[in-house]
């Protein structure tokens, strides 16, 4: 049923035609890599801005020849080419494009670039991105993303960093498959480039201003101009923007997930002579914002009726769960239907994020004669800070206080120097590099037990030995009614004093946890690169670049908590102590889950004023080689093998730093239970593009290899980070029970994740006013048999049983995008309209990277549209837009909720595990959003 939607709906886009971003080509530009020079980046930017800022969509100029004059230069080789003539997989998406689907961000690019994915989860301040279905899971800090993010050369250091409003731009390249020969940083998955609009030695400017549903409003402004003729001119760029949330909290009768956001940028452009140029940018975002909010997907419980049997299960009437938080007074308002877009928060425990992102770069471009000398230095800070309820319920289970002390925060020193130029005629094209960078990484956490959670946390054992609701009073010690308090002591016998006592401390829980944890990592790394192009015959070409980086990182922790309830406190005593739940069989797991916060297995019970410790070097040699054929002007062949790398680092999330199951086990917090290994990938691709003046179209089939792929997990309690590698050797499907003592790997362990599949690219221009664009993503993107969680061959998390062959988390196997844009005429007055429809198709696939089944997301489809009538000369222009015009349900991502239940319906299936009560929230997708906006230039 889901396969025939998709074939339908796939048809009905692609007859409707309603996105794939690639702007319409020239024959008058040179036909080969080597018939363009080899400028320094600003320069090649300065130029690409030039050719591409003269044509826009109501711009139908026409060249000597009576073609269409829009092109599309870009520099995703740091050389100023055409796109048609780069023989990598690279998409370019213009101011204009950006402008007609509504993006104002990188995360709306995904509406009209196929094999790019963007989402965001617990903070707007965080994303994922993912390319070929390839990408980091989550916002853990300790994680690079493999899809690295450059700002005018800059390297973001995290993808939501380059999630705040850009302002103007020129274009949006997005470079799939492995970089690192080209730039500063390198990345395994792929960068998206943003090059933003630069000064003008003419005088000029824009102002917009837009309203919408949800109240939403945003205002931007821009001015250029010469400070002195020809050699001194400067940009302000500023943006403000505000919106209502889309989620009602019917407890505090406020709306959450809103935007309150401004952002300004100020350029200086220096051009001494026609030799030398300086560039100089700073820019600074501020967010205040409510967010995010998550709804309840599922609250089902799920039951074993032949347990130790996998394959079959049955739905309970009842979740014990949800019976327990209702007794409390938890509400569930979106329950049955998530998309009413209904939440329930703690009073007093509202999210508040707020995040402040700024800094400055220089790039210097000197012309030497015979070689362009590029300097780009930079130096940024960014913060991100705020409460937030994490159990996403009005239930007081665990939440952040508003005390300054939950925060993430970068300092980022960058220096990248890149010289290039030609020898022998035009039959090397060379490029050198280095790049040095430095981060101070602070990460600083309060997490705490709510007041709630002590009598939640026994109820919740007490429903697990019986659910009878007669058995629990909340409001008791331990949460037993004196008839539960007999049944259980007559179901326990001679033990009962000892697990009675362990239930009445549990319930004392409350209010304890993190006051200050505190990680702190320094990161420097160095790189020599280089990417030389040579040219065989005037058609056939080979690209050479290696690439050498070296790592280094230091990590200190310490830790602060008040949390005094711990399993090796008073254990094995009639006293109260634990020992009894943590020592019962029926029970050590589920009392280990739900106590870990703060405590380990050390004979001090708390992690209070422990700290660790660690550091690590590492370095990787990587490459790439191309070799390029254009047998006539019109078509490029390609085929190309690269290398990749991404640097290992530290779990730097809520994560388990011993064991919190044995109090007579001790084990001491240690930091090496955090480290993760690096990422490295070999990436094979061949293509090919065509170009004529009315149609384009690019084909590229991939193949990419991660060995030691970095996972991110959340199991609804700590994360968990592991690398994922494949064992030569059968496990014996040790990877795929629920036993972290099987699936060892004996044998070598080899890559684990592999991508492969073909990206379509189509441009259809029969007129210089119309355009159709299409793309078509194919991304088989799977986990190998027999994994294991280490390149030393330890055995999988059990969590993770499900990964084993399937499919990857966020990593849809097809996805389908079109555009359809026509600027007519209206007579001979210079005015024109606009109208503009964009789609993106997308198949099914699972928001939760450990696979369960109540994550799945189903195929759903995406439309943008827009109408205007704009001025001669685009003088003034106003636009109505729709945003998810049909209104689609969709979520980002779901997850567990926070020590609300265990187990899943695969669990059930899969290992005959019974039952299955744990209850999944989602970050679920804006919905439909319209309004008008009025530009107007000077």
């Amino acid at each position: 049923m889901r396969k025939t939607a998709f074939l339908l709906s796939a048809a009905a886009a692609a007859l409707a035609m309603p996105v794939m971003a690639q702007e319409r080509p020239t024959t008058d530009q040179p036909t080969t890599q080597q018939d363009v020079q080899a400028p320094s980046q600003a320069t090649a930017n300065a130029d690409v801005e030039s050719q591409n800022s003269r044509v826009t969509d109501a711009d139908n100029s026409q060249d000597a020849t009576g073609i269409n004059s829009r092109d599309v230069v870009v520099t995703a080789t740091r050389r100023a080419e055409r796109l048609s003539n780069v023989p990598i997989a690279v998409t370019a998406v213009s101011q204009d494009t950006l402008q007609n689907t509504g993006a104002t961000d990188i995360r709306q690019m995904t509406q009209v670039t196929p094999s790019l994915l963007i989402s965001s989860t617990g903070t707007e301040a965080n994303a994922s991105a993912r390319i070929r279905g390839i990408g980091t899971v989550g916002d853990n800090p300790g994680l690079e993303s493999s899809v690295a993010v450059f700002i005018d050369g800059v390297y973001r250091s995290r993808t939501g960093s380059g999630l705040n409003d850009l302002g103007e731009v020129d274009r949006i390249e997005v470079l799939r498959g492995p970089q690192g020969t080209l730039s500063g940083r390198n990345a395994s998955a792929g960068t998206i480039n943003i090059i933003t609009k630069a000064p003008d030695f003419r005088f000029g400017g824009y102002a917009e201003v837009t309203g919408g549903n949800y109240d939403f409003f945003r205002g931007a402004v821009g001015i250029t101009g010469p400070i002195i003729a020809d050699k001194l001119a400067f940009r302000v760029d500023g943006v403000a923007s505000k919106r209502d949330g889309f989620l009602y909290d019917v407890v505090n009768r406020t709306d959450y997930n809103d935007r309150n956001r401004y952002f300004v940028r100020g350029q200086l452009l220096f051009k001494p002579s026609d030799d030398l140029q300086i560039r100089l940018i700073g820019d600074y975002t501020y967010r205040n914002e409510k967010c995010c909010g998550a709804v309840y997907v599922d609250t089902r419980e799920k039951i074993d009726p032949t347990p130790g049997v996998p394959g079959d299960f049955a739905l309970s009437p009842t979740n014990r769960i949800v019976d327990v938080m209702t007794s409390l007074g938890g509400l569930f308002p979106s329950r049955g239907d998530p998309y009413n877009r209904r939440i329930s928060l703690t009073p007093g425990r509202a999210y508040s994020a707020v995040t402040k992102d700024y800094g400055g770069s220089g790039q210097i471009d000197w012309n030497l004669g015979g070689a362009s000398l590029t300097s780009i230095t930079a130096y940024r800070e960014y913060k991100s800070e705020g409460q937030s309820d994490i159990d996403y319920n009005n239930l007081d289970i665990g939440y952040r206080p508003d005390d300054g002390n939950s925060y993430r925060q970068f300092h980022t020193f960058s220096q990248e120097l890149r010289l290039n130029g030609e020898l022998f005629g035009d039959r090397l094209n060379w490029l050198v590099g280095g790049y040095y960078s430095k981060e101070d990484l602070e990460v600083v956490d309060n997490l705490k037990f709510g007041t709630q959670y002590g009598a939640f946390a026994a109820c919740r054992i007490v429903a697990t030995v019986n659910p009878a609701a007669a058995l629990r009073n909340p409001t008791a010690r331990g949460c037993l009614s004196p008839t539960g308090r007999a049944v259980l002591t007559g179901a326990f016998g001679a033990a009962a004093p000892l697990v009675l006592g362990g239930i009445d401390r549990l319930s004392t829980l409350n209010n304890l946890g993190s006051v200050r944890d505190r990680y702190y990592q320094q990161s420097e790394n160095y790189a020599f690169f280089t990417h030389n192009i040579f040219k065989l015959t005037d058609q056939l070409s080979i690209t050479a670049g290696l690439r050498y980086t070296h790592e280094s990182k230091d990590f200190s922790a310490n830790f602060t908590n008040n949390n005094t309830v711990c399993p090796a406190q008073q254990a094995g005593t009639a006293q109260g102590g634990l020992g009894g739940l943590l020592t019962n069989p029926a029970l050590a797991t589920l009392a280990g889950g739900i106590i870990t916060l703060s405590c380990t297995g050390n004979s001090s019970a708390t992690l209070n004023g422990k700290s660790i410790s660690d550091n690590f070097d590492e370095s990787q040699l990587t490459g790439t080689g191309v070799i390029s054929y254009k047998p006539t002007r019109e078509l490029l062949l390609y085929a190309s093998y690269s290398r990749g790398y991404k640097a290992g680092g530290y779990n730097l999330d809520r994560s388990d730093l011993g064991s919190a199951i044995n109090p007579a086990v001790t084990i001491a917090p240690n930091a090496s239970l955090l480290r993760f290994d690096p990422e490295t990938v070999n990436a094979y691709e061949a293509g090919l593009k065509f170009t004529t003046s009315q149609f384009t179209f690019n084909v590229a089939a991939f193949r990419q290899e991660f060995k030691n792929f970095q996972l991110n997990t959340f199991n609804g309690t700590v994360y968990v980070v592991q690398n994922i590698g494949s064992c030569s050797d059968s496990l014996n499907g040790g990877d795929r029970d629920n036993s972290p003592a099987t699936g060892r790997c004996a044998g070598n362990v080899k890559y684990g994740v592999r991508s492969q599949g073909v990206e379509l690219e189509a441009g259809i221009y029969p007129t210089s006013n119309f355009a159709v664009n299409l793309g078509y993503t194919l991304a088989d993107t799977k986990y190998r048999n027999n994994l294991v969680g280490s390149e030393a061959g330890e055995a999988l998390d059990p969590a993770l049983f499900l990964l084993s062959g399937n499919r990857l988390s966020n990593a849809p196997k097809h996805v389908v995008t079109s555009s359809v844009s026509w600027t007519p005429e209206l007579g001979s007055s210079g005015y024109s309209a606009l109208f503009y429809v964009d789609g993106r198709l997308s198949s099914d696939y699972n928001t939760g990277s450990d696979l369960f089944l109540e994550k799945a997301q189903d195929s759903f489809f995406l439309m943008n549209a827009r109408i205007g009538l704009r001025a001669p000369d685009r003088r003034w222009s106003i636009e109505a837009w729709a945003q998810n015009l049909l209104n689609q349900d969709y979520q980002q991502v779901a997850f567990n909720a926070p020590f609300q239940g265990a187990g899943s319906l695969a669990q059930t299936i899969q290992l005959g595990t019974t039952p299955a009560n744990q209850i999944f929230t989602s970050f679920i997708a804006e919905p439909r959003t319209y309004g008008v906006t009025l530009r107007g230039r000077f």
